[in-house]
Formats: structure tokens, C-alpha cells, sequence
């Protein structure tokens, strides 16, 4: 007898996130052979509910449900948990899934397992593996009895089959929270004349750059292959590049042609943001960085000798 597995739904400016996908593909497996029910709110999920390849799919309604409240979530999924008789919760390592995972696993008096990137039942237990010290360990849980809210990195599990017709797709009144939190507005940054998201290539750099003014060498090699500058957190963090350069989780999640990571040792908050472009091309000397597993080649040097190579290069084929 299989497990019923609940997936926590995102969407953003009408748009579903990845992450659904890819949370339903692991509660497939996770389920073996039981269900596998998804829910959310607001007009990105239920826009998109039928492709999202769950046994149910469940449209949270309310206006309260548009748009994102700790409160509202947590309270909605909760109830529907104890609803379907869920088993296992599924969210995301994202500001909306840690924070709805953190509520309902106290709700409902569960274990949270966080930073998963893999879990399988095994004996009528829920194994885990989970990422620590930015993805340098990794740790297996056991969960005994099986019941457990887990916390999934972005992009550790392939969404391809979360993607397909949904068993069925229902309304479900989610009652309002009692909380004090109201959604009011979403404040942007401005663009400051550029947007990454929008580049096809980009060259990002990372603190192996060690001072902001080395990131000269950095911008030299983008000018020379027609691309724009970006940065990791840290970067952003230090006042070296303004915020709109950021890419990552807390930043911007960027799908250029090309990616140039230099210096950046690629921490999952980071590879969250990246791991998308067609082409990924990272230079570190520690032949042991994250960011060399979403690769798609990999220099392992000194920045300060592979960089000024490159834009020779790069100027000698101009």
C-alpha cells in the first residue's frame, strides 16, 4: 500500500514555478502507488492545474489564496493534510515553501526534514538525503513510520514527470486565516538600465575574486565576448555590484545561452538560480565545487590566469 503525498504548489506573477514540477515527480516516487495530491492559489496554479501530472490537483479558492501569506498557507495546507490523510508534505526550499513547511510540520506534529535533494520509502520508513555546508556533505535520514514534511532544493530532482494530464482537478474553499498578516504589494527593484534575465550571456562572478577591484578583470572578458556582468550573493552582499546583478534564489533566476560562473564555489541558493542555461561553463580552483556537478565544462584553476586567457582569446577570434 502506497503513501498519499501532498505537494505545495507555487506560482508567481500568474506563472507556475518550476518547483511544482518537480515536487510532484518526487512525490510520484515517494508515493509508490499511492496518491499524490497537489494543491495552491492564486491564477498562475490554477491556470495550470490540469498539466500537473498529480492524482488530484486541488485550486485552493479566496481571494486570501492570490497571493502569498504565512498564515493563509499554512492553514489551508494543513487542513487539506489532515484532509487527505497526507503522509509525507512536499515543499520547496524557497521563502514560500520554508516558511509553509515550518507551519504545517507544527501543525500537524510532524518531522521536517530540510534542504532534501532525494527520498525514498525503504522498510516503511521515509529515507532522505539532504544537502549541508552548501552542498559539500550530504546527510541520509531515516524517518521512522514514514511521515515527514521535507523541504526540496530546487532543482534536484528532474521535473519531466510532474509535467502531464492530472487525474483531476478540483475547487477547494480554503477558509481565511485568523492571522494578522495581509498581503499589500510586491516591491521590485528598479533595473538600473539592465536586466539579466534578459541577457544571453552572462559572465558571473563569485568571492574568489577577492576584492571589488578585481572585478575589472571580470568585466573586461564579458565586453570581450558580448556579454553582461553578474554575481553571486556574497558580491551583492560586499556593495561590489548593485542587487539587479544578483542571481540566486534571493535574486534573479536567469536562463541565458551561456553562463560564465568565475569564482563561484555554487551553493544551492546560487545553482537555483543558473541551473537553466543552455550552456554552463565554471572556472574554480577547488576541483570539489558544487558548481562543477551542473557544469557543462569546468576549468579547475586560478581565476587570475584562466580569465586573462580567455579574453585574449576571445579578442584574438573578435
Amino acid at each position: 500500500m502506497g503513501a498519499t503525498v501532498l505537494v505545495v504548489g507555487e506560482q508567481i506573477d500568474g506563472v507556475l514555478a518550476d518547483t511544482t514540477y518537480e515536487l510532484t515527480a518526487l512525490a510520484r516516487q515517494i508515493a509508490d502507488g499511492g496518491t499524490v495530491v497537489a494543491a495552491g492559489g492564486g491564477p498562475g496554479f490554477e491556470s495550470a492545474a490540469s498539466a500537473i501530472a498529480a492524482d488530484r490537483v486541488c485550486v485552493l479558492g479566496g481571494a486570501h489564496m492570490n497571493d502569498y501569506t504565512p498564515e493563509a498557507y499554512v492553514a489551508a495546507i494543513g487542513a487539506l493534510a489532515g484532509d487527505c490523510g497526507a503522509d509525507v508534505v512536499l515543499a520547496a526550499t524557497s521563502a514560500v515553501g520554508l516558511d509553509t513547511a515550518a507551519g504545517v510540520a507544527a501543525a500537524l506534529s510532524l518531522p521536517l526534514v530540510s534542504y532534501v535533494v532525494g527520498a525514498r520509502p525503504e522498510g516503511g520508513a521515509l529515507v532522505t538525503t539532504s544537502q549541508l555546508y552548501g552542498g559539500k556533505l550530504l546527510a541520509e535520514s531515516e524517518v521512522g513510520g514514514g511521515r515527514a514534511v521535507l523541504t526540496v532544493i530546487p532543482g534536484s530532482v528532474s521535473g519531466d514527470a510532474g509535467r502531464g494530464q492530472a487525474g483531476a482537478v478540483e475547487s477547494v474553499a480554503a477558509a481565511a486565516s485568523p492571522g494578522r498578516m495581509t498581503f499589500r504589494t510586491m516591491i521590485r527593484p528598479e533595473a538600473g538600465g539592465v536586466d539579466i534575465t534578459k541577457e544571453e550571456i552572462l559572465v558571473s562572478v563569485g568571492r574568489g575574486i577577492e576584492n571589488q577591484e578585481n572585478i575589472e578583470l571580470v568585466e573586461e572578458l564579458a565586453t570581450a565576448i558580448g556579454g553582461t556582468i553578474s554575481a553571486s550573493r556574497p558580491i551583492i552582499d560586499s556593495g561590489w555590484l548593485p542587487k539587479v546583478r544578483q542571481v540566486g534564489k534571493s535574486g534573479l533566476t536567469v536562463k541565458p545561452k551561456l553562463y560564465l560562473a568565475i569564482g563561484i564555489s555554487g551553493a544551492p541558493e546560487h545553482i537555483q538560480g543558473m541551473k537553466d542555461a543552455e550552456l554552463i561553463v565554471a572556472v574554480n580552483t577547488d576541483a570539489n565545487a558544487p558548481i562543477f556537478d551542473v557544469a557543462d565544462y569546468g576549468i579547475c584553476g586560478d581565476l587570475f590566469d584562466v580569465v586573462p586567457a580567455l579574453t585574449e582569446c576571445a579578442k584574438a577570434n573578435a
